[in-house]
């Protein structure tokens, strides 16, 4: 595996909605990625456990990170979380992913999110379409 390039990686760092969550990139190589988040009670549902919702958007950021760094913009076209445990607010929230397929067209990818002690939190796997890079105006190339 080879590094992405920095503007790729600069890209994927300071998108906003990672951002806004508190998702931090931590390895990214081509077909590989790596990113955590420390949960906070913001991170909390009305049960006061973890909202699912975070954990998949988690496992979906490093999920495009991996197939993206490939060279080609892509775009989810399904994605799949399977929970396993809860995690514990206050701890760190690991995932990684790995594009195990990229073709001409399509990709596919397997995500897993750990807490910071190795137990299993969910498993995800993500298909991604290659599409034209329409840029941040929405506008054709």
């Amino acid at each position: 595996m080879t590094d992405v390039p920095e503007q790729l990686r600069a890209s994927m760092e300071n998108s906003p909605y990672p951002r806004l969550l508190g998702f931090r990139l931590l390895e990214l190589t081509e077909g590989y990625a790596k990113v955590a988040v420390t949960l906070r009670a913001e991170h909390t549902n009305f049960l006061n456990m973890v909202h699912g919702g975070l954990v998949m958007s988690l496992a979906d950021y490093a999920f495009a990170c991996s197939c993206n760094s490939l060279g080609k913009p892509r775009v989810a076209v399904q994605f799949s979380t399977n929970f396993i445990s809860s995690p514990a607010v206050g701890g760190d929230l690991i995932a990684e992913a790995r594009t195990v397929y990229a073709g001409e067209s399509m990709a596919l990818t397997e995500i897993i999110v750990n807490d910071a002690g190795g137990r299993m939190i969910a498993r995800a796997t993500g298909t991604a379409m290659a599409r034209a890079n329409r840029g941040s105006a929405g506008k054709g190339t």
